[in-house]
């Protein structure tokens, strides 16, 4: 088994700056890829951010290319997100996810196994 745990939402002003961070404890040497997702209310969960297992191959959603980035530790078993320049449309429950598998397409929630609870990041125009 495989637990997530996310941290670092918060209230920001637009423009300002957020690091989330999710923990992942169990059997992580069986968590291969590692992603962000979000979900403003109203609207479908949606991709932000992938990292690959060795950490050395990310992927962003073009609409947060440039502003941030993610991150791994495998020695920490952890996975940040550094969010700059935030815009109001940023708003919304961030979610990490861990792949398990080989298969793996890393926009594609379907095919993350393990998820956390969410944090709250919310950007005040």
């Amino acid at each position: 088994q495989v637990q997530l745990v996310e941290s670092g939402g918060g209230l920001v002003q637009t423009g300002g700056s957020l690091r989330l961070s999710c923990a992942a404890s169990g059997r992580t040497a069986s968590i291969y890829d590692m992603g962000w997702f979000r979900q403003a209310p109203g609207k479908e969960r949606e991709f932000v951010a992938a990292v690959r297992r060795s950490g050395g191959t990310t992927y962003y959603a073009d609409s947060v290319k440039g502003r941030f980035t993610i991150s791994r530790d495998n020695f920490k078993n952890t996975v940040s997100l550094q969010m700059n320049s935030l815009k109001p449309e940023d708003t919304a429950v961030y979610f990490c996810a861990a792949n398990l598998q080989l298969s793996w397409k890393y926009d594609d929630s379907n095919l993350y196994d393990v998820w956390g609870q969410g944090t709250q990041v919310t950007v005040s125009s």
